[in-house]
Protein backbone atom coordinates (compact mmCIF):
# COMPACT_ATOMS: atom_id res chain seq x y z
CA UNK A 1 0.00 0.00 0.00
CA UNK A 2 1.31 3.42 -0.99
CA UNK A 3 1.55 6.12 1.67
CA UNK A 4 -0.83 9.07 1.54
CA UNK A 5 2.11 11.45 1.04
CA UNK A 6 3.19 9.63 -2.13
CA UNK A 7 -0.31 8.94 -3.46
CA UNK A 8 -1.91 10.72 -6.40
CA UNK A 9 -5.57 11.40 -7.06
CA UNK A 10 -7.81 9.36 -9.33
CA UNK A 11 -10.93 11.37 -10.12
CA UNK A 12 -14.32 10.61 -11.67
CA UNK A 13 -16.76 13.41 -12.19
CA UNK A 14 -20.01 14.19 -13.90
CA UNK A 15 -22.00 17.40 -14.14
CA UNK A 16 -22.99 17.31 -10.46
CA UNK A 17 -20.58 15.09 -8.53
CA UNK A 18 -16.86 14.50 -8.02
CA UNK A 19 -15.45 11.29 -6.58
CA UNK A 20 -11.77 10.90 -5.72
CA UNK A 21 -9.51 8.19 -4.33
CA UNK A 22 -5.85 8.35 -3.31
CA UNK A 23 -3.85 5.79 -5.26
CA UNK A 24 -0.42 4.49 -6.19
CA UNK A 25 0.25 6.10 -9.59
CA UNK A 26 1.83 3.16 -11.43
CA UNK A 27 -0.45 0.49 -9.98
CA UNK A 28 -3.56 2.55 -10.74
CA UNK A 29 -2.41 3.02 -14.34
CA UNK A 30 -1.72 -0.71 -14.61
CA UNK A 31 -5.27 -1.39 -13.40
CA UNK A 32 -6.60 1.15 -15.90
CA UNK A 33 -4.81 -0.72 -18.70
CA UNK A 34 -6.58 -3.93 -17.71
CA UNK A 35 -3.85 -5.62 -15.69
CA UNK A 36 -4.76 -7.56 -12.56
CA UNK A 37 -3.72 -5.56 -9.51
CA UNK A 38 -4.86 -5.94 -5.91
CA UNK A 39 -6.85 -2.94 -4.71
CA UNK A 40 -4.94 -3.16 -1.44
CA UNK A 41 -1.83 -2.28 -3.44
CA UNK A 42 -3.60 0.46 -5.37
CA UNK A 43 -5.39 2.41 -2.63
CA UNK A 44 -3.61 4.59 -0.08
CA UNK A 45 -6.76 4.70 2.05
CA UNK A 46 -10.02 2.78 1.56
CA UNK A 47 -12.22 5.88 1.35
CA UNK A 48 -14.07 7.81 -1.34
CA UNK A 49 -13.63 11.59 -1.26
CA UNK A 50 -15.17 14.58 -2.92
CA UNK A 51 -11.91 16.46 -2.20
CA UNK A 52 -9.11 14.09 -1.27
CA UNK A 53 -6.55 16.78 -0.46
CA UNK A 54 -8.88 18.40 2.03
CA UNK A 55 -9.99 15.03 3.39
CA UNK A 56 -13.66 15.69 2.56
CA UNK A 57 -15.60 12.48 2.08
CA UNK A 58 -18.03 12.18 -0.81
CA UNK A 59 -21.76 12.05 0.00
CA UNK A 60 -24.29 9.74 -1.67
CA UNK A 61 -21.61 7.28 -2.77
CA UNK A 62 -23.76 4.18 -2.47
CA UNK A 63 -26.64 5.87 -4.24
CA UNK A 64 -24.41 6.95 -7.15
CA UNK A 65 -22.52 3.68 -7.62
CA UNK A 66 -25.19 1.22 -6.49
CA UNK A 67 -22.85 -0.39 -3.95
CA UNK A 68 -21.01 0.42 -0.76
CA UNK A 69 -18.00 -1.75 -1.67
CA UNK A 70 -15.11 0.71 -1.59
CA UNK A 71 -12.84 -1.46 -3.73
CA UNK A 72 -15.43 -1.81 -6.50
CA UNK A 73 -16.17 1.91 -6.40
CA UNK A 74 -12.47 2.82 -6.43
CA UNK A 75 -11.86 0.47 -9.36
CA UNK A 76 -14.66 2.16 -11.33
CA UNK A 77 -13.25 5.62 -10.51
CA UNK A 78 -9.79 4.57 -11.71
CA UNK A 79 -10.93 2.82 -14.88
CA UNK A 80 -13.48 5.42 -15.98
CA UNK A 81 -11.89 8.55 -14.56
CA UNK A 82 -8.50 10.28 -14.73
CA UNK A 83 -5.36 9.34 -12.83
CA UNK A 84 -2.85 12.07 -11.99
CA UNK A 85 0.76 11.35 -12.86
CA UNK A 86 3.75 11.88 -10.60
CA UNK A 87 6.71 13.77 -12.08
CA UNK A 88 8.75 10.60 -11.70
CA UNK A 89 6.26 8.66 -13.78
CA UNK A 90 6.11 11.45 -16.40
CA UNK A 91 9.90 11.30 -16.66
CA UNK A 92 9.70 7.54 -17.13
CA UNK A 93 7.15 7.96 -19.93
CA UNK A 94 9.31 10.61 -21.60
CA UNK A 95 12.38 8.37 -21.52
CA UNK A 96 10.43 5.41 -22.92
CA UNK A 97 8.95 7.53 -25.71
CA UNK A 98 12.35 9.07 -26.47
CA UNK A 99 13.85 5.61 -27.02
CA UNK A 100 10.96 4.61 -29.30
CA UNK A 101 11.32 7.80 -31.38
CA UNK A 102 15.08 7.38 -31.75
CA UNK A 103 14.69 3.70 -32.68
CA UNK A 104 12.00 4.48 -35.25
CA UNK A 105 14.12 7.17 -36.92
CA UNK A 106 17.30 5.09 -36.80
CA UNK A 107 15.52 2.16 -38.48
CA UNK A 108 13.82 4.16 -41.23
CA UNK A 109 16.09 7.10 -42.06
CA UNK A 110 19.51 7.62 -43.60
CA UNK A 111 21.88 10.58 -43.70
CA UNK A 112 21.02 12.26 -47.01
CA UNK A 113 24.62 13.50 -47.38
CA UNK A 114 26.20 10.06 -47.17
CA UNK A 115 23.27 7.69 -47.79
CA UNK A 116 24.42 5.80 -44.71
CA UNK A 117 22.33 4.67 -41.72
CA UNK A 118 22.45 6.94 -38.70
CA UNK A 119 23.34 5.41 -35.31
CA UNK A 120 20.86 6.00 -32.48
CA UNK A 121 23.54 7.80 -30.46
CA UNK A 122 23.99 10.37 -33.25
CA UNK A 123 20.26 11.01 -33.38
CA UNK A 124 20.13 11.45 -29.61
CA UNK A 125 23.01 13.96 -29.66
CA UNK A 126 21.36 15.90 -32.48
CA UNK A 127 18.06 15.86 -30.57
CA UNK A 128 19.80 17.47 -27.60
CA UNK A 129 21.50 19.98 -29.90
CA UNK A 130 18.20 21.25 -31.32
CA UNK A 131 16.56 21.05 -27.85
CA UNK A 132 13.68 18.84 -28.95
CA UNK A 133 11.24 18.19 -26.13
CA UNK A 134 9.41 14.86 -25.97
CA UNK A 135 5.69 14.95 -25.24
CA UNK A 136 4.91 11.82 -23.18
CA UNK A 137 1.31 11.76 -24.43
CA UNK A 138 1.87 12.43 -28.13
CA UNK A 139 2.05 9.79 -30.86
CA UNK A 140 5.56 8.39 -31.57
CA UNK A 141 5.16 8.57 -35.37
CA UNK A 142 3.95 12.17 -35.26
CA UNK A 143 6.81 13.27 -33.01
CA UNK A 144 9.33 11.41 -35.18
CA UNK A 145 8.24 13.43 -38.22
CA UNK A 146 8.49 16.66 -36.21
CA UNK A 147 11.96 15.73 -34.98
CA UNK A 148 13.23 14.86 -38.47
CA UNK A 149 12.18 18.31 -39.69
CA UNK A 150 13.81 20.03 -36.73
CA UNK A 151 17.03 18.02 -37.17
CA UNK A 152 17.56 18.88 -40.84
CA UNK A 153 19.91 21.88 -40.20
CA UNK A 154 22.29 19.71 -38.16
CA UNK A 155 21.50 16.18 -39.38
CA UNK A 156 19.76 16.01 -42.77
CA UNK A 157 17.73 12.82 -42.72
CA UNK A 158 15.76 11.10 -45.44
CA UNK A 159 13.18 8.37 -44.95
CA UNK A 160 13.94 5.60 -47.39
CA UNK A 161 13.35 1.90 -47.99
CA UNK A 162 15.74 -0.49 -49.67
CA UNK A 163 15.01 -3.60 -51.71
CA UNK A 164 17.15 -6.71 -51.62
CA UNK A 165 17.08 -9.85 -53.71
CA UNK A 166 18.46 -12.83 -51.85
CA UNK A 167 19.00 -16.47 -52.74
CA UNK A 168 19.48 -18.83 -49.80
CA UNK A 169 21.07 -22.24 -50.57
CA UNK A 170 18.81 -25.25 -49.88
CA UNK A 171 20.40 -26.20 -46.56
CA UNK A 172 19.57 -22.78 -45.08
CA UNK A 173 16.26 -21.99 -46.81
CA UNK A 174 13.74 -23.26 -44.26
CA UNK A 175 15.37 -21.60 -41.25
CA UNK A 176 15.99 -18.39 -43.21
CA UNK A 177 12.33 -18.12 -44.21
CA UNK A 178 11.19 -18.27 -40.59
CA UNK A 179 13.63 -15.57 -39.45
CA UNK A 180 13.53 -13.19 -42.42
CA UNK A 181 9.73 -13.13 -42.63
CA UNK A 182 9.69 -11.58 -39.14
CA UNK A 183 12.33 -8.94 -39.83
CA UNK A 184 11.58 -7.70 -43.34
CA UNK A 185 8.68 -7.28 -45.73
CA UNK A 186 8.73 -10.06 -48.30
CA UNK A 187 7.57 -8.54 -51.60
CA UNK A 188 7.68 -11.85 -53.43
CA UNK A 189 9.47 -15.17 -53.13
CA UNK A 190 9.80 -18.57 -54.75
CA UNK A 191 11.40 -21.95 -54.17
CA UNK A 192 13.83 -22.90 -56.91
CA UNK A 193 14.12 -26.39 -58.36
CA UNK A 194 17.26 -27.12 -56.37
CA UNK A 195 15.55 -26.22 -53.08
CA UNK A 196 17.03 -22.73 -52.80
CA UNK A 197 14.80 -19.92 -51.59
CA UNK A 198 14.73 -16.73 -53.67
CA UNK A 199 13.13 -13.72 -52.04
CA UNK A 200 12.75 -10.03 -52.73
CA UNK A 201 12.70 -7.97 -49.55
CA UNK A 202 11.74 -4.41 -48.65
CA UNK A 203 13.42 -3.05 -45.53
CA UNK A 204 13.90 0.33 -43.82
CA UNK A 205 17.15 1.86 -45.08
CA UNK A 206 18.45 2.40 -41.56
CA UNK A 207 18.71 -1.33 -40.84
CA UNK A 208 20.00 -2.61 -44.18
CA UNK A 209 23.41 -3.46 -42.71
CA UNK A 210 21.79 -5.35 -39.86
CA UNK A 211 19.64 -7.36 -42.27
CA UNK A 212 22.60 -8.18 -44.50
CA UNK A 213 24.55 -9.30 -41.44
CA UNK A 214 21.60 -11.49 -40.41
CA UNK A 215 21.37 -13.01 -43.92
CA UNK A 216 25.07 -13.82 -43.86
CA UNK A 217 24.75 -15.31 -40.38
CA UNK A 218 21.81 -17.49 -41.39
CA UNK A 219 23.56 -18.74 -44.51
CA UNK A 220 27.10 -18.78 -43.13
CA UNK A 221 28.02 -16.26 -45.80
CA UNK A 222 26.79 -18.37 -48.72
CA UNK A 223 23.63 -16.42 -49.67
CA UNK A 224 23.63 -14.41 -52.88
CA UNK A 225 22.63 -10.80 -51.99
CA UNK A 226 21.79 -8.04 -54.44
CA UNK A 227 20.80 -4.49 -53.43
CA UNK A 228 18.22 -3.45 -56.01
CA UNK A 229 17.98 0.27 -55.25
Amino acid sequence: MVSVDKAVIARLKDSESIFEVLVDCEKALALKKGEEVSMEEVLAVPQIFKDARKGLLAPNVEEFFGTDDVNRIAEKIIKEGEVQLTQEYKNKLIEEKKKKIITLISRNAIDSRTNNPVPPQRIELAMEEVKFHINPFKNVEEQSKELIEKLRPVLPLRIEEKELEVIFPPEYSAKAYGVISKKATIINNMWLNNGSWLCKLKIPAGIINDIIDEINRLSQGTADIKILN
